[in-house]
């Protein structure tokens, strides 16, 4: 049976281009955003999440037009068309949004960057191996982010504004009696500093045990 071949698809346009080396290797990379947060009273800072990052896909593609059907034909125009997927669309303002799909793997993204190695060459200088070195940066639609954080987070219990001088560890001691509590108010209202909050405020009191998008749990 021949092996599946990876393919880079274009999401605006329907237009890919497929792979004729599949990649040796790829790598996954994903990491989040700690605060930490210093509370007078304790022996150490208070970690916060803050945000997640995008996932990213690194991995190198090889083009060898040498020893394919192409004959020697020119290896730049395959890699140029793939980096052509950084280009801005006029009706976007932006590149588009591309899908890498091999096997198991699918992964919508944007293309971030690609560096080009040209290794091998014809008689008049025409290169006919190259090696592409990309990473593509995940792309999530923003629509589908906040239904999915609508699904995944808890009803809130009630409204609740800040009053004069409150900080979010009072709130949480108001509401949960245990100031420690406080991660899940501001999660759920993205608040950064709990320290700092304007009176006025309105604050999002969800019920616990809360859940955030990344399904963690806070009780």
């Amino acid at each position: 049976m021949a092996l599946e071949k990876a393919t880079i698809v274009n999401l605006e346009d329907g237009r890919s281009i497929s792979v004729l080396f599949n990649p040796e290797e790829y790598s996954v990379k994903r990491d989040t955003n700690f605060a930490q947060l210093t509370i007078p009273g304790l022996s150490s800072p208070v970690t916060q999440f803050v945000a997640g990052n995008m996932r990213t896909l690194e991995l190198e593609l090889f083009i060898d037009t040498y020893v394919d059907q192409s004959a020697g034909a020119d290896a730049s125009v395959v890699a140029d068309e793939l980096i052509s997927m950084m280009n801005i669309l006029p009706e976007t303002h932006a590149p588009p949004r591309i899908e890498f799909a091999w096997g198991s793997l699918h992964f919508r993204c944007v293309l971030a960057s690609a560096s080009s190695t040209f290794q091998l060459f014809r008689e008049d200088g025409t290169p006919v191996r190259v090696r592409v070195q990309t990473t593509f940066n995940e792309y999530r639609d923003p629509r589908e982010e906040a239904q999915q954080l609508k699904r995944e987070t808890a009803d809130y219990s009630e409204l609740r504004r800040v009053v004069q001088g409150e900080t979010l560890f009072a709130i949480a001691n108001a509401e949960y009696h245990d100031p420690l509590k406080w991660r899940a108010i501001a999660l759920a209202n993205q608040i950064d500093d709990p320290t700092r909050l304007e009176a006025g405020q309105p604050l999002q009191i969800p019920a616990l045990p809360y859940r955030d998008i990344d399904g963690r749990v806070f009780a």
